[in-house]
């Protein structure tokens, strides 16, 4: 008897926005590796000589009121935007997915004193709140840090609370605590991996949120401190002379542009990606 094979399931296509998003992304992520090791200029160098050169082939990008060449700049500040922005949905994913996986295994009192505290901090605009911290514990890429992730651990103890709510009576749940399995070593073993597609797609938005939190930050002077190059603090620099030199103004702004714009794709094809309902076939 011929033994019957089962069709093997075809792989999940990628959606066209994750292809274009994760590109878009890649292309910043790549920019600001290189510039670790290559830039076009000193990203420091001053040539009062070349100072608001327009765009040209010995500057891409056009210098600014020192000279300084904005493609340089353009690539040392993807270092910061991104750094920023990754250690702080760190932090963001790293206390609130427990505190919402906590939240989800006890209920009761401790439920709702962890989602009141969210709710007293989602009672301010994020960038509102990220200003009144940094003012407060002064500027730098630090405090930045600090208080972009600060309104990040929210986000995610809310989609992990959410989320691990409805995986806590599934069957395999319900066995496992029959087994005798303490509510941690559940939460730990079965409803968080269950969650990691949530948490990532989650991640990825933030990443953006968090590009436009910097950037804001460091526009009204909260952010990374000169000489560290900063989109934000660029575009600040820029509103003075746009009529004259508007390419100070458009490069660091179609950096953001393409950042914010990557991440989001990203996180929305990512979405579709995981989710079976969003699913389109291909």
């Amino acid at each position: 008897m011929t033994d019957i094979i089962a069709p093997e399931r075809p792989r999940a296509a990628w959606p066209l926005s994750l292809k274009v998003g994760a590109g878009l992304s890649a292309l910043i992520i790549l920019m600001a590796l290189v510039a670790f090791v290559w830039t076009p200029y000193p990203v420091q160098a001053v040539d009062i000589a070349a100072k608001l050169s327009a765009p040209s082939p010995s500057h891409p990008m056009g210098t600014d009121h020192f000279g300084r060449d904005v493609l340089s700049m353009i690539m040392v500040g993807a270092q910061n935007s991104l750094a920023v922005a990754l250690i702080a949905v760190g932090i963001g994913a790293g206390i609130g997915t427990p505190l919402g996986l906590l939240a989800a295994a006890r209920g009761g009192w401790l439920d709702d004193l962890v989602m009141r505290a969210n709710d007293l901090v989602f009672a301010f605009p994020a960038l509102l709140l990220a200003v009144m911290i940094t003012a407060i514990m002064g500027p730098g890429a630090v405090n930045a840090i600090i208080a972009i992730g600060i309104f990040n651990i929210p986000v995610f103890t809310r989609v992990a609370r959410g989320a691990a709510m409805g995986l806590w009576t599934r069957d395999y749940v319900l066995a496992a605590r029959t087994a005798g399995k303490s509510r941690a070593l559940i939460s730990v073993q079965h409803i968080l991996p269950n969650l990691m597609s949530l948490l990532v797609v989650q991640a990825a938005i933030q990443f953006a949120v968090g590009i436009v939190a910097e950037a804001g930050l460091s526009y009204v002077g909260l952010g990374a401190q000169p000489p560290m190059p900063s989109w934000g603090r660029m575009l600040a620099e820029a509103q003075t002379m746009i009529a004259f030199a508007p390419w100070l103004a458009i490069m660091p702004g179609l950096a953001i542009f393409v950042t914010v714009l990557g991440l989001s794709l990203t996180g929305d094809g990512l979405r579709d990606l995981f989710d079976p309902r969003l699913r389109r076939e291909r």
